[in-house]
């Protein structure tokens, strides 16, 4: 296995279009982590990500090998990108079909490029069948985006330039994983050519195919994957992508949207650049592995392997990263509802920065507070306030892993609920596109009453939104089988600490 794809990935056609990427000191975040961090800035490329390589190599060697009529694919983000543009130096015809999801500034690049987009479907499942059935239909050959051995060798290029720009030791290498076609790429070269280095695959916790797989030692489908790093939401790693990886990658590594964030903006920190994502995995990868292991004065190379943000993200990107770096904590505190009890509890937190502070009066025994805090020392000097206010006989709700809090009761503290009966909790994600909203709501409304609704725009191809409905105790069963016939992913937040504090129903109707 190893000698036949060292030999492609050493033969690989990329630099027609591609380029040698740097391989980047991150100054700050080596000092920071007291260790050598470095960066392989993928995000130069001329599409903004390393798809282009495998994509290219694909299309370049199909061209020797077939009469080629045209080229099809399905992909939503950076394989179309690649894609177009390969085909494009290469004279040949292509077509991308992408999901209605998609954002405009993803098909305008890809129709930039002389590709034809064509637009199909909620998700890339969708666009996935009907590229299938348009690829037969046309006569066109279907590109996969990972699971292909000329992809997979054009993206193990990546790892041919690293070992190249740094000949002396290195500790581990962390890249991100989707389908599975980087890693699988860049480990089979990296272990024939220098086995001392570990490979580290690093996914999000909502989408961690790989680690599934080798958890299992088989290839699994994920009942769901989270949408937050769009780049890699793949329910499967690729059929030849695991036969590698299983070989050759020591370890995965999962990390959580807010640590997905603080990743950002440490790359934005050190090098001004915006990753989308996706891109910003290793970095996260290599502050977990840090921090888990104590490791110090090591060599830790991270892929930035993307960059294709939309502008609108950046909103939820800031509000996360500094949960996600520990570096604000969120609380629901309980205290009286007199005069002085505000001005009582402000002098407990003491200097502290607040960086949020929500409250709405509902009725004239207690208050509920929603505390946004500043925090110099990370989560021990956190827990040392939530003690000091426990101290004091203050009732105390830690949120800062509370995704719903985070995601929608921040922005939606209002007091509670009066009179309200039989109120169940929903959060879900749909598809985001004009009219999917009214779309959703004229869906979920027909049969129960909506008594809470919260809806916010990411600028992602996916919506969150939060709905109470008001559901007798005897239909709970049948409002989850029509939530299942919805097809969206949601969760079940009824008996969530922070609604029942913020927003259920007031005690005293309950």
């Amino acid at each position: 296995m190893t000698q036949k794809y060292i030999e492609k990935i050493l033969t690989a056609r990329v630099y027609d279009v591609a380029v040698e990427t740097p391989l980047d000191r991150a100054r700050r975040l080596s000092v920071r982590l007291n260790n050598q961090v470095l960066l392989k800035r993928e995000d130069l490329q001329p599409v903004f990500s390393f798809k282009l390589r495998g994509a290219y190599n694909k299309l370049y060697q199909l061209s020797r090998t077939t009469d080629l009529k045209g080229v099809i694919a399905a992909s939503a983000g950076n394989h179309a990108q690649g894609l177009a543009l390969a085909a494009s130096r290469l004279g040949v015809k292509a077509i991308i079909v992408m999901p209605k999801t998609t954002p405009k500034i993803k098909v305008d690049a890809v129709r930039a490029y002389g590709a034809k987009a064509v637009l199909v479907g909620d998700t890339y499942d969708e666009a996935s069948l009907y590229a299938h059935e348009l690829s037969e239909k046309e006569g066109f050959s279907y590109i996969h985006p990972y699971d292909d051995p000329d992809v997979i060798a054009g993206q193990g290029t990546v790892a041919v330039e690293i070992l190249r720009q740094y000949t002396d030791d290195i500790d581990a290498i962390f890249i991100p994983v989707g389908g599975g076609g980087l890693i699988a790429g860049m480990a089979a070269f990296i272990k024939y050519l220098r086995p001392e280095v570990k490979v580290i695959g690093v996914e999000p916790a909502d989408a961690a195919c790989l680690a599934a797989a080798m958890e299992k030692n088989r290839r699994i489908v994920l009942n769901q994957v989270g949408l937050f790093a769009d780049g890699v939401a793949v329910k499967q790693i690729g059929r030849e992508t695991w036969r590698i990886a299983r070989q050759v990658v020591d370890e995965v590594i999962t990390v959580n949207t807010d640590e997905i964030c603080a990743a950002i903006k440490d790359i934005f920190d050190d090098t001004r650049s915006i990753m989308e994502p996706a891109g910003a995995l290793g970095v996260a990868g290599i502050k977990k592995y840090v921090e888990k292991n104590k490791v110090s004065n090591q060599t830790l190379i991270a892929i930035n392997s993307g960059a294709n943000m939309n502008f609108d993200r950046l909103r939820h990107v800031s509000e996360r990263a500094e949960l996600g770096e520990h570096r604000e904590g969120l609380i629901g505190v309980t205290i009286p509802e007199e005069p002085g009890s505000f001005l009582r509890f402000c002098r407990l937190i003491g200097k502290k920065g607040i960086t949020e502070f929500n409250y709405r009066y509902s009725d004239n025994r207690n208050a509920h507070v929603f505390v946004g805090i500043q925090l110099a020392d990370g989560l021990p000097e956190l827990e040392v306030l939530i003690k000091k206010l426990r101290d004091k006989a203050y009732s105390v709700l830690a949120m800062s892993d509370n995704e719903m809090a985070k995601l929608h009761v921040r922005h939606m503290v209002g007091g509670h609920a009066n009179k309200i009966e039989d109120e169940v909790l929903y959060r879900f994600e749909f598809p985001e596109r004009p009219g999917a909203l009214l779309a959703f709501l004229a869906y979920i409304g027909k049969r129960w009453n909506i008594s809470l609704f919260h809806y916010r725009n990411h600028g992602a191809a996916f919506g969150r939104v939060l709905v109470g409905l008001q559901v007798p105790a005897g239909e709970r069963k049948d409002v989850k089988v029509f939530l299942d016939e919805l097809g969206y992913n949601w969760w079940d937040e009824s008996n969530n600490e922070a609604y029942r504090m913020f927003l259920g129903p007031a005690e005293n109707d309950a």
